[in-house]
């Protein structure tokens, strides 16, 4: 296989692992290295073999107890200069390793099935993706966020350059765009499972699918491009440092190297499923198969292996078993092949296959343009010669399985799929399948007796098809045998002058100056000229609206009335109670609310959605009453309460109900039973919230912002990370938005609460991009209280 310069040869083969290669990661140290893992439990980090063309295992790393499914490596940082390896598991963990010790650092938990992508970002941030259809972000040894929305395995995950942009591949067929945590895009296209993804630049990426295609997008959704070329599933792809170049493997047994959109040399291999590829900084290319050798290829002839070795890697492919089942050759028919003077004609492309016939036995090759000749890549026989653990082979419900067994419990009724992998307890899966299918306990034995005497012997060799159904004695189902998968511009009430309109005032922001609350314009604070001092953040208490005007809301309220249905219709009586109980809520009074007086409010919150504004503004100020905050917020009304405001956050919904029930939410804060609620509810609560970023009222926004402000300050409180990692993401998505001054305002003051004394969220929150998203508002002039705080948040990040 020698050959000019731009032909890519073998340059070494790596043997180390006893099992399938599953991942590879070229590696930050040693230069020129990688990383491997393995079927056999285990990562392997491997260093250029000084003036040779080979590899020398520096470290066998382990700490998972099952398959070692995928790799990367974490950039360095100031305590981990040379970097971290982070390997996923079927043990559903991820292990956190140094590059000096062969135990993990630290071990990762969270996922509930297998951990099968990983992919690290900017200030330590690592993506992972599962078979639990769930995607984690990881700071250090903390989950930050689950992206939760495909519907099947998320086989694929990647971090964009732009900070806080993220990508998911899924079984489901669909990828995802993550930004800060949330889904911005679906990318629909693939016809089967998405197993991997490459990033070309900050606006285009691939993907490949068991559909054997291969996709290029633009973030903006657009498929630029489908590449086709390979005839099974594509596991793995890989770019080319510094273009547009590219590498993908799959069950087809083959690596191709793709140069300016074509597929310019395919390499076969003699396993059935080549699962990795990674490229070095020197453009070699690392590939593992399931026969467990790692084999390198380079267009360098200095680096390019020996001509005996090249001759013995021939001899391995031409000695290969090619299953017709896999249709990786087409549709065969022996008797119509040509003979071995088929050969004496020159091929026509790269790649090009032939078959012939040669005393009785068909044998495949493949034409290499740079050589001018037929290359044996293997004889094609009955049956698969791949191990039965190339388990990506049978994919069940979007997940890999060695074995997928048909059981049909009587002769007339249903068919069930029982899916079994060999490092599976068979008395457990017997267990789960009867439980899953609502089946007698009575056949525990009967199943798990089958799956033992069914897969015993089982870990290496061809197919046995002679097994038995446990329940009918009919066959079963054999893997590999077919694909398994198939507004109104109102400013904010601060004083409560002019007609009842929910949110109408002045439009007008007091500056920060003479020593005046920031939020209320109330003497509170006092700032020195002489040496700024962070009179912002962190925030110790909520911030509630209290502005009200009582005789306007109840005149809004009997007016409206009269429209009101009739069974909803209040009576004198019923106004008198709702009087009465916004004097004692708006005044020091120690009075308590009365049970009378809370049964009317409920009643009228209950209005059509067209006339409620002027009960929710009595609500807004009734909860910040102690008693009422109590009967509402308690566990025993809590969920009908918060169900009850949630409703009128629909995106669609009128902008008075909007506005006053996030002020109602953000009023909650003000007494403990409230707080137990938003913080119960959080992710609920959160999620309704941020669709109304992109309204256009500027008094909507502010609730917004203080509504995610007063999370900041219970979350700085009980330090609990993971909400401030939710918190941060919705600070970083809404400030995109936001455009008034107020807002942005309450927004940062949010930010510098969270990531006050808590090295975790400064780098969350670097990660994320907020550092550059606020940039802008150092700058601001009026109020000066921006422009402030924006400063002293820019200090902690």
């Amino acid at each position: 296989m020698a050959s000019a310069g731009g032909t890519y040869q073998l340059r070494c083969s790596v043997a180390g692992h006893e099992l399938d290669v599953r991942g590879l990661s070229h590696g930050l140290f040693p230069p020129g290295g990688f990383v491997s893992v393995s079927r056999d439990r285990t990562a392997r980090l491997w260093a250029p073999d000084g003036p040779n063309r080979g590899f020398t295992e520096m470290h066998c790393m382990r700490g998972h107890s099952n398959f070692v499914s995928c790799v990367c490596i974490i950039p360095s940082s100031d305590i981990y200069p040379r970097g971290l390896i982070a390997t996923g598991g079927n043990d559903h963990n991820i292990c956190i390793f140094t590059l000096d010790n062969t135990v993990p650092l630290y071990v990762l938990k969270g996922h509930k099935n297998t951990v099968c992508s990983l992919s690290s970002g900017k200030f330590g941030t690592l993506l992972s993706g599962s078979w639990d259809t769930t995607a984690k972000v990881w700071l250090n040894d903390k989950c930050m966020m689950t992206l939760q929305g495909h519907t099947a395995a998320v086989w694929a995950v990647k971090i964009l350059p732009e900070q806080g942009l993220m990508l998911t591949g899924s079984a489901d067929k669909s990828i995802k765009l993550w930004k800060a945590g949330r889904c911005e895009r679906t990318f629909n296209g693939h016809e089967d499972c998405v197993r991997g993804l490459a990033i070309l630049s900050d606006t285009e990426f691939l993907s490949c699918a068991n559909d054997a295609s291969i996709r290029r997008w633009q973030i903006s959704g657009e498929c630029l491009q489908i590449y086709y070329g390979h005839t099974n599933y594509i596991y793995s792809i890989s770019v080319f440092p510094h273009c547009k170049d590219f590498v993908t493997t799959g069950e087809d047994r083959s690596l191709r190297i793709w140069k300016r959109g074509e597929c310019a040399q395919i390499i076969r291999f003699p396993a059935q499923s080549v699962w990795s590829c990674c490229v070095l900084d020197n453009g070699d290319i690392v590939v593992g198969a399931s026969d467990g050798i790692i084999r390198v290829f380079t267009e360098s002839l200095e680096r390019t292996a020996s001509a005996e070795e090249i001759q013995a890697f021939e001899n391995e492919l031409s000695q290969a078993t090619i299953d017709p089942s896999t249709n990786d050759l087409g549709d065969i028919n022996a008797d119509d092949l040509p003979g071995r003077e088929h050969l004496k004609e020159p091929g026509t492309r790269e790649g090009q296959t032939r078959l012939i016939r040669d005393n009785g036995k068909v044998e495949a090759y493949q034409w290499s343009v740079s050589e001018g000749r037929w290359i044996k890549i293997g004889e094609v026989v009955g049956s698969s010669g791949a191990t039965q653990q190339t388990s990506g082979r049978v994919l069940f419900e979007g997940k890999e399985y060695d074995y997928v067994f048909t059981i049909d419990v009587n002769e007339n009724g249903p068919s069930y799929k029982l899916p079994y992998n060999i490092s599976d307890d068979p008395w457990l899966t017997a267990y789960n399948f009867l439980q899953k299918n609502d089946l007698n306990a009575m056949f525990l034995d009967q199943v798990a007796k089958f799956i033992i005497d069914n897969t015993k012997g089982q870990m290496l060799g061809n197919t046995d098809t002679g097994f038995s159904d446990p329940f009918t004695g009919s066959g079963r189902y054999v893997p590999g045998s077919s694909s398994g998968s198939n507004a109104v511009p109102a400013p904010d009430p601060f004083t409560g002058a002019g007609r009842y309109v929910p949110g109408s005032a002045s439009n007008v922001v007091a500056p920060l100056s003479g020593g005046v609350d920031p939020f209320t314009g109330r003497g509170a604070y006092q700032a020195t000229n002489a040496k700024a001092e962070n009179i912002y953040f962190p925030k110790k208490e909520a911030v509630t609206f209290d502005q009200a005007n009582p005789t306007q809301i109840l005149g809004k309220l009997k007016e409206l009335n009269g429209s009101a249905p009739e069974e909803q219709k209040l009576t004198e009586d019923d106004l008198i109670l709702l009087e009465k109980l916004l004097f004692v809520t708006c005044n020091t009074s120690l009075e308590t609310p009365t049970a009378q007086q809370l049964q009317t409010l409920w009643k009228a919150i209950n209005w059509p959605e067209d006339i409620v504004f002027p009960a929710l503004d009595i609500l807004r100020l009734s909860i910040r009453h102690p008693s009422m905050n109590e009967n509402f917020c308690s566990e025993k009304d809590s969920i009908r309460f918060s169900s009850h405001l949630l409703k009128y956050l629909s995106r669609n919904g009128k902008q008075a109900n909007q506005l006053l029930a996030l002020r109602t939410l953000c009023n909650c804060f003000v007494s403990q039973a409230g707080q137990r609620l938003m913080m119960s509810q959080r992710d609920t609560i959160m999620s309704h919230a941020i669709e109304l970023k992109l309204g256009g009222n500027k008094n909507i926004h502010i609730a917004l912002a203080t509504l995610t402000l007063n999370y900041a300050v219970w979350l700085h409180k009980v330090n609990n990370i993971e909400g401030k990692a939710q918190c941060l993401s919705v600070i970083s998505i809404v400030i995109e938005v936001v455009q008034d001054l107020e807002a942005i305002f309450r927004l940062l003051v949010a930010l510098g609460t969270l990531i006050s004394d808590d090295t975790n969220a400064v780098q969350l929150a670097k990660s994320l991009g907020v550092d550059s998203q606020i940039k802008k508002y150092a700058s601001v002039s009026e109020p000066a209280k921006v422009s402030e705080c924006c400063r002293f948040v820019l200090n902690l990040l």
